[in-house]
């Protein structure tokens, strides 16, 4: 009995299995890492990582929701910074996002699957919305259109544009490696250039013609 009340209150055996996970998952993704490696790798035993997580997609799921939710707040943060312009908050967000994908490159996949299977849990979760459509990056957005700075379209549209600049070559990552005979490593090169030319491309298409 005295054994299992210490491992229930044992926060530090949970978080070595989790910074185990997540360091895997990002190193080899889901279906490379197997449970027996996370055990291994947090200085456990199976049964013990069975104990915790019961499955590794219960581990999965809980490490990845943790990464999102940490970022989310730290681009909440930028999409809310009032004393930032539009113009800077794009370059953060290009810089920001390309940083934490680079970290997970699970993430993207992880994130559409979510959202497929479970799209009212995942946004509950998330709440876009909120974050998003009363920020200071959007009423910055509206008044800059208001004011004729740049071109009158849907912030959504703007929203989209920017997000799937960003987003879409972590996805089909291994299409572009194939296309360019590209390493991981030249493939990050790649990525990082992109910090510097969204901001470019967005401002841009902004532009009032």
């Amino acid at each position: 009995m005295s054994d299992k009340k210490e491992k229930e209150v044992d926060p530090s055996t949970e978080e070595k299995i989790k910074n185990a996970a997540r360091a895997l998952f990002h190193q080899k993704g889901y279906s490379g890492t197997r449970t027996r490696d996370i055990a291994e790798a947090a200085g456990i035993n199976l049964a013990l990582l069975n104990y915790y997580f019961r499955s590794k997609q219960k581990l999965f799921e809980l490490v990845m929701i943790e990464g999102l939710l940490e970022f989310v707040g730290s681009i909440t943060k930028v999409f809310d910074d009032s004393t930032t312009t539009l113009e800077e908050k794009i370059r953060l967000l290009a810089s920001n996002y390309i940083d934490m994908l680079s970290e997970q490159p699970d993430m993207p996949l992880f994130v559409l699957s979510e959202l497929r299977s479970h799209p009212d849990t995942f946004l509950s979760k998330m709440n876009p919305q909120e974050f998003l459509m009363n920020s200071s990056f959007i009423k910055q957005y509206q008044q800059s259109v208001m004011e004729g700075k740049i071109a009158a379209i849907h912030p959504l549209q703007f929203i989209m544009n920017l997000i799937g600049m960003i987003v879409f070559p972590f996805i089909v990552s291994p299409m572009i490696k194939a296309i360019g005979n590209l390493d991981t490593a030249d493939y990050k090169v790649l990525m990082q250039q992109r910090k510097t030319l969204i901001p470019i491309w967005i401002e841009e298409m902004m532009q009032v013609k």
